[in-house]
């Protein structure tokens, strides 16, 4: 029996976030180069894709490429957007057809420009979709998204679009790349490693933490649901206790 037959339908995150790691481990441990890796990976990235629009998850977000990663050899990150292209090249038409829209968080600007163009054509392309909203995260990262958002609203603030004692969390928030999009319920990361790597921090102060030591190549619609399934047998208080939690829960289903 799969473990998408002991998901509770009626709470499926709406909006689950996944660190991709692992790809460099997994094709080091086959004597392969990490580009073989990384090819294995965006197959990983179509059955999530498939197993997370089964589940009527609404939002995915992908940790594709951190701003971090531009430090790796240029033959790695030449080779990881040649790779980028030709996947979303190949997955637009299907995408489409499965109702996924594209969207992309980070900063497209250091983007190759053939890359930059794939990415805004797939975007356009997919732009009706509305079973899921696959956000891939490209040159992103948290640390740059927040100093991005403080330096938008102090012009804002200088030019009197807006108050300081106006500024709250909901101000931040619609400075954020994921302005308009439900905060993450869940996020995963693969490959056995336990931190967040600049990753969402805004965003994830209240997702619930799931890690796997399966490599992102080996990433399939069971691991997924297994995440899920151990999603939906924690309680999410957001600061409030228990016995509250169970009166709300009870008030709602009468």
């Amino acid at each position: 029996m799969s473990l998408f037959d002991k998901i509770d339908k009626n709470r499926v995150p709406t909006h689950i976030a996944i660190i991709m790691d692992g790809n460099g481990r997994w094709a080091k441990a086959r004597g392969l180069e990490r580009g073989e890796g990384h090819k294995e990976g965006v197959n990983a990235v179509r059955r999530v894709v498939e197993a997370a629009t089964k589940a009527s998850v609404r939002n995915l977000t992908l940790y594709a490429f951190s701003t971090e990663n531009w430090n790796r050899p240029s033959k790695e990150v030449s080779g990881l957007m040649d790779l980028m292209v030709y996947a979303i090249s190949r997955e637009t038409a299907d995408l489409k057809k499965n109702g996924v829209s594209i969207r992309s968080i980070g900063d497209r600007n250091r983007l190759p420009e053939y890359a930059r163009t794939a990415l805004e054509e797939c975007i356009r392309e997919t732009a009706g979709g509305t079973r899921l909203t696959l956000i891939l995260a490209l040159s992103y990262s948290a640390k740059w998204e927040l100093s991005t958002a403080a330096r938008q609203i102090a012009s804002d603030t200088i030019k009197g679009v807006i108050q300081i004692e106006d500024i709250d969390e909901e101000t931040l928030g619609n400075y954020l790349t994921t302005r308009g999009l439900p905060d993450p319920d869940l996020l995963i990361r693969s490959g056995g490693e336990q931190r967040i790597s600049n990753f969402l921090l805004w965003q994830c102060a209240y997702a619930e933490f799931y890690f796997t030591d399966t490599f992102w190549p080996d990433f399939d619609e069971e691991t997924l649901y297994e995440a899920i399934f151990e999603y939906q047998k924690r309680e999410r208080r957001y600061g409030k206790i228990s016995e509250q939690i169970e009166r709300e829960n009870n008030n709602s289903s009468h």
